[in-house]
């Protein structure tokens, strides 16, 4: 269902400079969208438009159904349900400490100031910074002012946050926390909306992606059907994101085992997974290409087993139905991924996980989370790109310690969920301190539960 919607939008500026001309765009609800462009394509331009800052000459915008209208009340409305953060985070933060920037969207709407004092400082909590809430915003470093804007916009609760290339000029620590904080909001069904030239950022975090090129919008779809596509890559001046780059040279000295397209690093290792063949006599309806249950076939296998078979694929058959039948193993020994949920967070509890033994990794996501770590004095394997790298590692046979809290619990699970079902491997993974009904429902090869660390 669409949120928000554009028709043949068209904006210059003052001195005649045409913006974007014929912008149509449609974003559903709870989806994460990447416009991606070159610098000047007419991206910040988009998004003053579809908050209100800016009118177009030409076009509409729908939210929720109803046109936007440029009236006082209208606009107050619509900047209170869609929220934008700047590229440029000096643009946006003017008050003299964190707390007064935050506290001045709630204070302008002239809510209570019991309430607006709670409000800020639930939402400085929820970004990280609350123990900073009275230094100056101009003593901070790149990564706490973009959390201090983005603070200033969560703190309205909007229904859509706008963010202008959210991870320039960050570094790789800074980037990674605000990502964190951009798939929280995304898990607690917020739409978020921004804008890039980064192509590996994102082919691997959107839902959907439009490239928008000189002012206008070339083309749209799946991260899979637009950067897979040469030709739309080509019009669009960007290059193939370096996970396809290395997937399609893997394909060219035939080392890929699977065809499916990776978005992510342990989705490119399973490529490489050769697979085993094996003789079978199928039965008439089975054709080359089809999946085999190789439970089925228990008489013909005699002694091989079927245990570690993930995946089974009809090469080829021959007269008297005898087929080629390519199957993937995978080996014994895959560890496990327990997260722990800070939000019901027990110092004890926690040390007595560390000191049990039975984990090899332990990684933490959100910045506060690893502001409670930290204070904790407890030491962290993984805090850049965490989900990726406990999977790997639980390929590796090691089992992870995931410390994080609020929707980033649900979106750890999500993610390795899925990984399990495009892989076919198991991963075994749950939720420490969490009720089981409380899990989010996991995919098909994937174990969720609470494990008796006793």
């Amino acid at each position: 269902m669409a949120i928000l919607e554009t028709t043949d939008l068209k904006y210059s500026y003052p001195d005649g400079t045409l913006a974007i001309e014929g912008v149509s765009v449609s974003i559903e609800k709870g989806k994460k969208i990447a416009f991606v462009g070159p610098n000047g394509s007419g991206k910040s331009t988009l998004f003053l438009l579809l908050n209100g800052t800016l009118e177009p000459q030409e076009g509409k915008i729908i939210f929720h159904g109803k046109l936007l209208l440029y009236d006082t009340p209208s606009l107050r409305d619509i900047r209170k349900s869609i929220g934008i953060v700047f590229q440029n985070s000096d643009d946006q933060i003017f008050a003299p400490t964190v707390y007064q920037d935050v506290a001045f969207g709630p204070t302008n709407l002239e809510m209570p100031a019991e309430e607006v004092d709670a409000k800020v400082k639930e939402t400085l909590e929820y970004v990280g910074l609350l123990e900073i809430k009275d230094k100056p915003p101009h003593h901070l470093s790149g990564g706490q002012k973009k959390r201090v804007a983005i603070a200033g916009v969560v703190v309205m609760e909007p229904e859509v946050i706008i963010l202008d290339e959210p991870l320039s000029n960050l570094d790789p620590v800074g980037a990674d926390e605000i990502l964190d904080l951009l798939n929280e909001l995304n898990q607690f069904e917020k739409t978020i909306v921004i804008s890039t030239h980064d192509v590996d950022f994102a082919y691997s975090w959107a839902d959907y992606i439009y490239l928008l090129v000189n002012r206008k919008i070339i083309g749209g779809g799946t991260p899979d059907e637009v950067f897979c596509d040469p030709d739309m890559l080509k019009d669009a001046g960007l290059r193939m994101p370096t996970i396809l780059e290395i997937y399609y040279e893997i394909q060219k000295r035939n080392m890929a085992s699977i065809n499916r397209v990776p978005k992510t690093v342990p989705e490119i290792v399973d490529t490489l997974r050769p697979p085993s063949l094996i003789w079978l006599y199928v039965p008439e309806g089975v054709k080359e290409g089809d999946k085999l249950d190789l439970g089925l076939y228990a008489e013909q296998l005699g002694e091989i087993c079927s245990e570690g078979v993930v995946d089974t694929r009809v090469l080829h058959i021959h007269e008297g139905r005898q087929a080629i039948v390519a199957v993937r193993r995978i080996r014994a020994g895959i560890g496990r991924v327990l997260i722990y949920d800070t939000n019901s967070y027990k110092l004890k509890e926690i040390k007595e996980l560390f000191a049990s033994g039975d984990f090899d990794v332990v990684g933490a996501m959100g910045k506060k989370t690893k502001l409670i770590v930290e204070s904790d004095n407890l030491k962290l394997d993984l805090t850049v790109g965490v989900i990726d790298k406990s999977i790997l590692m639980a390929l590796c046979g090691k089992n992870v310690l995931i410390i994080t809290g609020g929707g980033m619990v649900d979106h750890a699970v999500r993610r390795i969920s899925d990984y399990c079902k495009k892989s076919g491997v198991m991963i075994n993974v749950g939720v420490f301190n969490r009720e089981q009904e409380k899990i989010p429902e996991c995919k098909e090869s994937t174990r969720v539960c609470n494990f008796d660390t006793s």
